[in-house]
C-alpha cells in the first residue's frame, strides 16, 4: 500500500490539483498560459515518468491512471464536452506505454 500513495499523490497533484490551480488563482489569458504549460511540458514528463516507473515494478496500470485521471480532471475544470481532451489523453497514454515498454526491456537485459 505505500508503494501506491506516492505515485498516486503525483498523479493526482498534475492532473487535479495544478489545472484547478491555475484556473482559479491565476487572472485570465495568464491561467491559460499556465495550463498550456502542463498540457505540453509537465503532463507529458509525469506520464513519462509513470510509465517508467510501470516498466520497473510491473505494475501496466500506472499510465492508464494517469491519461484516465487526466481526462476526468480536464473535463470538470474546464469544458465537459471538449473533445480535444480525449486526444491528449491518448497521447499521454502512448507516451506511458512507450516509456514502461522501453523501461521493460531495459530492465530485462
Amino acid at each position: 500500500m505505500k508503494r501506491l500513495i506516492l505515485p498516486m499523490a503525483a498523479v493526482l497533484l498534475v492532473t487535479l490539483l495544478l489545472p484547478w490551480l491555475a484556473m482559479t488563482f491565476i487572472p485570465g489569458d495568464a491561467g491559460m498560459a499556465a495550463c498550456f504549460a502542463l498540457f505540453y511540458a509537465v503532463n507529458p514528463l509525469v506520464s513519462a515518468g509513470m510509465g517508467a516507473l510501470a516498466g520497473i515494478r510491473r505494475q501496466w496500470y500506472w499510465p492508464a491512471a494517469m491519461a484516465g485521471m487526466f481526462l476526468i480532471g480536464a473535463r470538470r475544470i474546464f469544458a465537459p464536452g471538449e473533445t480535444a481532451f480525449l486526444l491528449y489523453a491518448g497521447v499521454y497514454l502512448a507516451i506511458g506505454w512507450l516509456v514502461m515498454a522501453a523501461a521493460r526491456l531495459i530492465r530485462k537485459s
